[in-house]
């Protein structure tokens, strides 16, 4: 069967609740960003921005030695080995990934909870390598935070599961651009990832210019 491409009756009622949805997180997000309401979700975004980092280098053979993240949104991600140009772009793209994977999840219950699962799986396993209390008490929290979630869409009528595994992956889809921004643009700090990475590629482009292309 040869694929319509035509737009004329692409949205259905479910799907347009779903663009209106992700409209209004976006919206919520950056009228809440300078606000105490939605630090704990930067600091999760923070985390999967790390972990991404660990990720890159443990698929290019490295070591993970410790990731912390800061009270002050900031965090750090101690590795040897690897293949250092793949291990320092991964944060921003990864955070990205990381929030297409969770939007995407949203759009199904059965997935949600995979997704819900999978989050609280690897904030266990991410207290192995904690080396701060900020990010233990992140991971704790959280994964006390997905599992009252849980139980509320199991044993009542409070069906939120798939409302918060969108928000946090809008909120890693916004964040991830606004590091980027934030990072480079508005304020040029030498230590971050895009600024390394310009250190270690031969190609004559600076960090505010990878940055763009990430």
């Amino acid at each position: 069967m040869r694929p319509n491409w035509e737009l004329r009756n692409c949205c259905n009622h479910e799907q347009v609740v779903f663009l209106v949805t992700v409209s209004v997180c976006a919206v919520v997000i950056l009228a809440l960003w300078r606000t105490v309401l939605l630090r704990p979700f930067k600091l999760v975004t923070v985390f999967l921005h790390e972990a991404s980092h660990a990720i890159a280098c443990k698929l290019t053979c490295g070591h993970v030695e410790g990731i912390q993240v800061h009270a002050d949104e900031g965090g750090t991600t101690q590795t040897r080995g690897g293949i250092y140009w793949l291990i320092l772009p991964a944060g921003y793209l990864g955070s990205s990934f990381w929030g297409m994977v969770l939007i995407l999840a949203s759009t199904n219950l059965l997935t949600a909870r995979i997704a819900a699962g999978c989050f609280i799986a690897s904030l266990l396993v991410m207290l192995l390598v904690a080396k701060n209390w900020t990010l233990r008490g992140l991971c704790i929290g959280f994964v006390l935070f997905l599992g009252v979630v849980w139980v509320l869409q199991e044993t009542t009528k409070i069906h939120i599961l798939r409302y918060i595994i969108l928000f946090i992956g809008v909120m890693n889809s916004l964040f991830s651009v606004y590091d980027i921004y934030d990072d480079l643009i508005s304020r040029r700090v030498h230590s971050s990832d895009a600024e390394k990475f310009a250190e270690v590629c031969p190609c004559p482009c600076n960090g505010a210019g990878w940055g763009f292309i990430w």
